[in-house]
């Protein structure tokens, strides 16, 4: 079935600097590689530096001369979030954009971070919590647009508020939602609080929708052996153009978030197709369990504390 062009126009970005996590693969490859094409110079921390060296060598193809770098990122280990805080810091260069785009989704049996934190949730948010307050004066020199990926996944279900580490009974794709869920929260409440601490820093979400990204690839580290069945359907059902978006479409609500001058803070983009799983981006409702300002400042009141970092004025 043939499949209508989706894309969008990413303005001129030279002189910018941008930091995109989860950047050696799949959709971040793609956001990389689309601010790099607009003349961003493009930070891509890592964990694995020989993917990251390839995901180099895929952008300078497409866009020789890209001013793409490497640094190092674990974001299950609160020190290494740390360690490319004082990297970044030394190199003295404001960040414009950051989009926090890296996530882990589903592992089959319960794991934890290097901080002892039930994965997902020490990943997707904790982690990415943690190098937003680190950055925190670089972000507010660039007078920065901070986009942060949340999923699908985050219009249903909660804070596990009594059992946050999944400990008593561990529920792969609850404890995925409620990572996601958090850190939407803390995502809207960035943009709340620089508002009203003037810190200039714009915040907001994207979510891409459903696509065959290597979120649910084989990751032997997860303890996922091959592809799941999910994602073998969701591969079929894109290749065909039907309802679900690719790859390469995937990243485009967090391009918008990210870069477009429209783009509001405290706003939320991803497809506007039916049921929002594909098409072009747009602006959306909130889902409804982002909805809640109390349960924002209760999240990051909860991320401040079991991270140790502060969002210092």
């Amino acid at each position: 079935m043939p499949r209508r062009n989706i894309d969008i126009t990413v303005p001129d970005l030279t002189g910018r600097r941008a930091v995109v996590t989860g950047a050696s693969d799949g959709m971040g490859l793609r956001i990389a590689a689309r601010l790099a094409a607009a003349g961003a110079e493009v930070v891509m921390p890592v964990r694995n530096r020989t993917k990251g060296e390839a995901a180099i060598a895929t952008i300078r193809r497409s866009t020789p001369g890209a001013d793409v770098s490497l640094r190092d990122l674990d974001l299950a280990s609160l020190a290494s979030v740390a360690a490319l805080g004082e990297t970044l810091d030394r190199e003295g260069r404001p960040v414009h954009i950051l989009i926090n785009n890296a996530g882990v989704m589903t592992p089959p049996e319960r794991q934890v971070t290097a901080d002892g934190f039930e994965l997902q949730l020490g990943s997707n948010h904790l982690g990415h919590f943690a190098l937003v307050a680190h950055l925190l004066p670089l972000l507010r020199a660039g007078q920065a647009r901070v986009t942060s990926q949340v999923s699908v996944a985050a219009r249903s279900g909660q804070i596990h508020w009594d059992d946050l580490g999944w400990e008593r009974s561990y529920d792969g794709m609850k404890a995925y939602a409620q990572s996601k869920i958090a850190f939407g929260l803390f995502g809207l409440e960035l943009d709340r609080r620089s508002r009203t601490q003037d810190w200039g820093i714009t915040s907001n979400l994207a979510h891409p929708g459903v696509a065959p990204t290597n979120l649910l690839a084989a990751r032997p580290e997860l303890g996922r052996a091959q592809d799941t069945a999910g994602r073998k359907i969701i591969r079929a059902l894109s290749r065909r153009g039907i309802l679900l978006g690719t790859v390469e479409t995937a990243g485009l609500p967090a391009l918008m978030a990210a870069t477009d001058p429209a783009a509001r803070g405290g706003a939320f983009y991803g497809p506007r197709g039916p049921g929002s799983l594909g098409g072009p981006p747009a602006e959306q409702k909130l889902y409804a369990p982002l909805r809640s300002t109390e349960e924002a400042r209760r999240v990051w009141e909860m991320s401040e504390r079991l991270t140790g970092t502060a969002f210092a004025a």
